[in-house]
Parts: structure tokens; sequence; C-alpha cells
């Protein structure tokens, strides 16, 4: 027959490829064959190395699995004697087939079982100890108690019930590892804060005042005041300058020094030095004209050191409320201070606001001599209608007399009303006043009322 595909034999067409074709095909590179050679190499036996790395793994994984196993199969044992009672009497008596085995007698007594299981229990607990205590974990005193088990176990020797007994053994150290690789729970104890009593309602339903008794904060919080290490440092230089610590620190803040270190110790030491050579035979105020060149500053100097004095170190550099408790006993015991007798009381009950008994302190080391006609006690409730007033609250006092000369009559401008006045509106702002009343107004928080004609009132 003739041929179906008269092109069968040529190369495009899948046959057999022609003498002529197969001396035109290029032969294969040397290179190219070393090559892909090297690359297939080294793919086996990559494949090969992380076959082994996967297979130690895994026959890890299962050793602790089946450790762990038989350590669960020989507590359960240990826990139940009845059940196990027939199994371990069993190997005291050797292996035997199965269909040689006799066939346990219902009428036999139970009490014969229970002294093998003990002591297969006791046999199987007691290598245990000996493998906890070589690692480490349990001290050897706990060894040494542990009764001599070789009587208990010697008819039970040739029995396959000790191994298994033994499994718990390599359990042992990998549990402890973890144990002591286990990373401590840090404990945060937080700061006991004791709570603030119960609201309390004053007055009619109507009109009735509700205290809240919740603290105030510190009116000089961290970041205004002085640092400690800045506070001595600031101490021992004005004593070997020979000047007011107070007085230096004042003209330094009337500067525009401020923060928790207001000045190096170079700068406060030149400073101290300057002050000192001015300070020959003048007052505080001239010293500070001299150096700063205008009375605005020498007042403002003045001022500062003045309430830098009345406060202390200790309340410039731990906050007002560190020395609330000082500056009220200072107040009460200051026989240049009168303070009627319920604004006494309101002042140890601690109700006075350390801003107020801060005011108070601060015109004593501008006046000397001050009276305080009222605090909390004896003042009505309302301001005016329907506003509950400062002192009310603690944030306010009245002020009656100032070096020993009353407000009464001395309100003319440049009397002692306005000085007064002057000088509060100096105090530095995290206690300025938020009201200072009289009969008159000097901008700021001061503004005049009628009915403050025979003392300052000054409230926060």
């Amino acid at each position: 027959m003739p041929r179906r595909n008269p092109h069968s034999d040529n190369w495009e067409f899948g046959g057999a490829p022609s003498r002529d074709e197969l001396t035109q095909r290029p032969p294969r590179s040397a290179k190219r064959r070393t090559a892909t050679t090297l690359a297939f190499t080294a793919l086996f036996f990559s494949g090969a190395a992380l076959t082994a790395v996967a297979g130690d793994k895994l026959s890890q994984l299962t050793a602790d699995d089946q450790a762990s196993m038989a350590a669960t199969d020989s507590s359960d044992a240990a826990a139940a004697p009845d059940a196990s009672a027939p199994d371990a009497a069993a190997p005291a008596l050797g292996p035997k087939p199965a269909s040689e085995a006799p066939a346990p007698d219902p009428a036999a007594p139970a009490p014969d079982a229970a002294p093998a299981a003990e002591a297969a229990a006791s046999t199987d607990a007691a290598p245990a100890a000996p493998a906890a205590t070589g690692d480490g974990g349990l001290p050897g005193s706990d060894t040494a108690a542990a009764p001599d088990p070789a009587p208990a176990a010697a008819p039970a020797a040739a029995s396959p019930a000790p191994a298994a007994s033994a499994a718990p053994a390599p359990s042992s150290q990998p549990r402890q590892t973890r144990a002591r690789k286990a990373t401590p729970t840090k404990v945060v104890l937080l700061p006991v804060v004791k709570p603030a009593p119960k609201p309390e309602i004053e007055g009619s339903p109507a009109g009735a005042t509700v205290w809240l008794n919740s603290p105030l904060t510190d009116p000089t919080p961290p970041a205004k005041r002085l640092s400690p290490a800045f506070s001595h440092r600031l101490a021992a230089t004005a004593k070997n300058a020979g000047v007011d610590w107070a007085f230096l620190l004042g003209v330094l803040r009337a500067k525009g020094a401020t923060g928790r270190v207001p000045a190096d110790a170079i700068t406060l030491g030149k400073l101290a030095n300057r002050l000192s050579d001015l300070h020959t035979d003048r007052s505080g105020w001239a010293t500070a004209l001299a150096y700063g060149g205008s009375s605005s500053f020498a007042d403002r100097a003045v001022a500062l050191a003045r309430y830098d004095r009345a406060i202390g170190l200790r309340g410039l550099a731990h906050g007002l409320e560190s020395v609330k408790n000082a500056l009220g006993a200072k107040l009460l015991a200051d026989p240049q201070i009168s303070i009627y007798p319920g604004g006494r009381q309101d002042i140890v009950n601690g109700r006075v606001d350390v801003r107020v008994l801060a005011a108070i302190a601060y015109l004593h080391e501008a006046y000397g001599e001050v009276t305080v006609s009222c605090l909390i006690s004896g003042h009505r409730l309302y301001a005016r209608p329907g506003v509950v007033s400062a002192h009310i609250f603690g944030r306010a006092v009245d002020i009656a007399a100032l070096g020993g000369t009353s407000i009464l009559g001395n309100s003319a401008p440049g009397g002692l009303t306005e000085h007064a006045v002057r000088d509060l509106l100096m105090l530095p702002p995290e206690v300025m006043p938020q009201q200072i009343i009289s009969l008159l107004g000097l901008g700021g928080p001061s503004f005049p009322l009628a009915n403050h004609y025979d003392h300052i009132h000054i409230g926060f």
C-alpha cells in the first residue's frame, strides 16, 4: 500500500531526522552541561538536608509526646491501685502466652492483690525521685528521706513493669528547663489613693450647695518648681557672696529667667557677686534699681523676693502643698498677724486654700503687721444672688489693716490700698489672685466695689 503521509520521514513532522539534519544540529557546550549537573546536584543535597532536619525535629516531638503519655499512664496507674492490681500481680509469675493464662477466679479474695499493687506502685514511684533531684530541681534531702525500695522490688525485677514506670524520667528535664526559662511576670504597684469623702449638701433644697470634697491640684506644677539641686546651689552661692538667696532669685526671675534651673552655676555666681558689690550701703530696692536701671524692674525684683522668702526654698522646690501645714502654723504663731478666732480655726482644720496662706505671708513680708478680718467662718454663703462666695470654698481672705494702718479711710490714690493692690498684682502667675476687690481698680484682676471700702478682698 502506498504510504499515507509522504512527509513522515521529515524531522519537522515527527519522523526520524535525516543524516544531513543531524550533521547540521549544533553540539551542546561542555560548560552548559557542567552547570546543569551542578545545579541539580545542589538541589538534591539541599532537599536531603531539609528532609533530615525535619525528620530530626519530628522525632524529638514524637519522643516528647510518648514520654508525656507514659508519664500520664504511670500517674493514672498509681492513683487507681484497685484497677491495676491484676496487671501488677501477673508479671510476678513471669509472662505467659494468652492461651496458657489461667482465667481469674471470681471467688478469689480481693485483699491478696492489694499488697502486690502497693509494691508495684512503690517500685514505680521510687526511681522517679533520683531523676528529678539529679537535675537540681529538688533538694537532696528528699532523696535521703525516701525508703529503700530494694526489698519490695525484688519479686518484680524480671518483669517489664519498671521499664514503664521509668518512662517519666526523660520528660522531667525538659519540663524543668522550660520552667527556668519562663519570664517572670512584672507586677506594677499602683499608688494607694485615699478616697475622697462623700459629697455634702448644705442649705435648702431650692438653693442647696453641694460640696464635692475633692482635693485641689497643687498650684505650682513640677515644671514651675525649682530643681532641688539648683535650690541647694542657690543657697550656697548667696551665702558665699553675702546676699539674701530670695533677693538673688528675685532679681534672676525679674530678668526673665524661668524654669526649674533659671541659671547655671557660673551665671549665678557672677550675678551674686555683682549684687554683693552694689548692695553696699543700699537697700534692696536701691540695689535692684542700680542693677536693672528702672524702677519697674526694682519693684518686680523686690516683690518676687518677698514671695520667695515667704514660701521658702522647700515650697519652691517641692510645691506649695508640701508646706501648707507649716505655713499655716507659722501664720498662727506670728504675733504680727492678727486673725479672728473663727479664721484661726479654719486654718487649723485645713479648710483654707494654700494660695490664701501664701498671700497673707507675702503681705506680712511687705508690711509686717497684717489684720485678717474674714476667711470662711462668719461670711455669708452668696456673694451675689445665685453665686456662692469664694470665702465659702476657703479661697478668699479679707485684709482689714496693713502695717498697723486700717484700709478704712486710706483708699485714696497713692495711699496704702493702692500700694497693697500693686504689690498683689506682681505675684507670680501661678498664685495670681482672680479677684482683688477694693475701692480702686488698677487693671488685671483688680476692680472696685463700693461695699469694700474697709477691706481688700483677695480671691482665687
